[in-house]
């Protein structure tokens, strides 16, 4: 493969930073002009002149993105750009934070879809039970229960007869979930959520296997930040160089 040398003695075109990452030549141009790289010098043509500082930008921002995401790992790469430091590091923080909280809710789930799974291949041998059955094996009050049917995390059907509500296997082993979830701190709307999954894979034992999906891309995520912070730390440590040369 052909390599094409910089223009110039210690600068770089925009094709040659585009090159190295399978990019375009616009695209390395429409990043300078976000803000995301350092402003380019100018050749007395007006051709823009990057420099290997540039080329750890580009690096850096590419990334954060893997890790972060665009949004964010453009936030980081603009707010170091304008020398505003503190405030990458707090958007860096919050993905942090927010893999953290991921980390717990699978953490919580895997816990509670292990019981489940386990009384799923246990024959129960019950029929539908009223409320006041199921707040009685989970410790809670009816009321409770009502709660999670308007947030969406139960849905119990009535009796044609008495219009009471009365709930199925399945209904209990949600309020299980629930209960457990609760337990751990999380909110109504995303236990909603996570009663969703379960439905929809049917049941806790095929969510198990969705759940190994979600910790490997948990994993890739974290590797990701991982890499991004320390291709951040070089063009910041090539940027301070510069600034002292």
């Amino acid at each position: 493969m052909t390599t094409t040398k910089p223009s110039n003695s210690g600068t770089r075109r925009p094709a040659d930073l585009a090159r190295v990452h399978g990019l375009s030549a616009q695209a390395v141009r429409n990043y300078e002009r976000d803000g995301v790289l350092p402003i380019a010098g100018r050749s007395a043509s007006g051709y823009r002149q990057f420099t290997e500082v540039h080329a750890k930008a580009l690096s850096a921002y590419l990334a954060l993105t893997a890790g972060h995401g665009y949004a964010t790992g453009g936030e980081i790469m603009r707010a170091v750009n304008r020398g505003e430091l503190p405030a990458a590091l707090r958007a860096i923080d919050r993905s942090h934070a927010l893999l953290q909280r991921d980390r717990e809710t699978l953490d919580a789930v895997e816990e509670a879809v292990t019981v489940l799974t386990a009384a799923e291949r246990e024959p129960t041998g019950r029929g539908a039970v009223p409320i006041s059955a199921v707040a009685h094996r989970l410790g809670v009050r009816p009321a409770t229960l009502r709660k999670w049917e308007r947030a969406g995390i139960l849905r119990p059907v009535r009796d044609p007869a008495t219009r009471y509500r009365v709930y199925s296997p399945d209904d209990v082993r949600d309020a299980e979930l629930a209960h457990l979830l609760r337990r751990g701190g999380y909110r109504l709307d995303h236990i909603a959520a996570v009663l969703g999954q379960v439905r929809a894979a049917g049941g806790a034992e095929p969510l198990a296997a969705s759940l190994r999906q979600w910790r490997e891309r948990l994993t890739e995520r974290g590797t990701a930040l991982l890499t991004g912070a320390a291709r951040l730390a070089e063009y910041l440590a090539a940027e301070g160089q510069e600034r002292r040369a």
